[in-house]
């Protein structure tokens, strides 16, 4: 009986989340007409690749109960790094192959750091992330790093069309595939749960909880990296700000989608990224300045924060039920 009770609440919220992606886009619509357009629907599926991989890293780091603040770091620092081996005239695979690699050793070290030496996630996050951005600026001095882009081929992962549809947002889906599959239908999947759920019952139970929070921390970094190169395919550069404004619309789009789906999961991330993108482009859309938007996006999540959070869920129920003891209380009286 349960189990129908949770398929029903689990259908409930997926309808529930169905009418607001069709609120919110009749909203932006009535707003600004251009939102529907094909170039405005497009620009949607491009930046909702990028802000979407860079949600998927950061949601195996909160399956696992952490936090990590490097994101914007470890984004300009192998943006920069991509961008030098292009430059010196290096196919795109070995590019692609280098920050990617250059992320897991990032990744590993802020989750060793955390996981074996017990080192506050945020303070560890917040300094590499901050390493990171420094590192960023020995290739050039900060100056961008254009040579080799279009001959190197990599723009096309933004112009590019597969069936109709960008090649960036099939790479997000094909990413997306592997992910559902690896955490809803895999040991390794329940693992990582395990070890969010209770990580001393976790590693009684023979997980390592250690090597899997590490594990988070380095996909984290490596969705990261992937994120980026989308980003360097559609701007044509690398520049020590490539990313800087990942990490917002990643920790948004993770905490609102579980809010909305009722946990975190890969495909609540991908719901709240596209809710996400879709507020972000529409305000571009309609000249809204970005700190209106970003202070949106900072309201949304601090909404799916709370929402999300049981001491905040414990305490509201708590009100509720003193309210109606005390409502039941005086109409006793009465």
């Amino acid at each position: 009986m349960s189990g129908l009770q949770d398929m029903a609440r689990q259908s409930a919220r997926g309808l529930g989340f169905l009418a607001l992606v069709a609120l919110v886009g009749g909203a932006l619509a009535l707003a600004e007409p251009r939102f529907l357009s094909a170039a405005s629907l497009n620009g949607i599926a491009r930046h909702m690749a990028a802000n979407g991989l860079a949600a998927l890293g950061l949601t195996f780091v909160v399956i696992v109960r952490k936090f990590d603040l490097s994101i914007s770091g470890v984004a300009a620092f192998t943006a920069m790094s991509m961008g030098a081996v292009i430059a010196a005239g290096a196919p795109l695979w070995l590019a692609v192959a280098a920050g990617i690699a250059i992320g897991a050793v990032i990744g590993l070290i802020s989750g060793t750091a955390i996981s074996r030496f017990g080192l506050p996630d945020i303070v560890t996050t917040i300094a590499v992330g901050s390493i990171c951005a420094g590192l960023a600026f020995l290739y050039t001095g900060g100056r961008s790093i254009f040579q080799n882009f279009f001959q190197v081929g990599i723009t096309d992962l933004n112009d590019a069309r597969l069936l109709g549809l960008g090649v960036s947002l099939w790479i997000l889906l094909a990413v997306y595939a592997v992910a559902w599959f690896v955490m809803h239908r895999t040991r390794t999947g329940m693992a990582f749960y395990a070890t969010g759920e209770n990580q001393v019952a976790a590693h009684f139970s023979g997980i390592a909880t250690r090597r899997y929070i590490a594990l988070a921390y380095v996909m984290c970094a490596i969705c990261t990296v992937l994120a980026v190169l989308l980003i360097l395919a559609e701007s044509g550069n690398a520049e020590t700000n490539k990313g800087a404004n990942l990490m917002m619309p990643a920790y948004a789009g993770v905490f609102l989608g579980a809010a909305i789906l009722g946990g975190t999961s890969v495909l609540a991330t991908l719901g709240g990224i596209l809710l996400i993108t879709m507020l972000l482009d529409g305000f571009s859309l309609m000249g809204v300045p970005y700190y209106y938007s970003d202070g949106v996006i900072s309201l949304i999540l601090l909404a799916g924060v709370l929402a999300f959070s049981d001491t905040a869920r414990g305490y509201l129920a708590g009100l509720v039920a003193v309210r109606a003891l005390r409502r039941a209380r005086s109409g006793g009286k009465a």
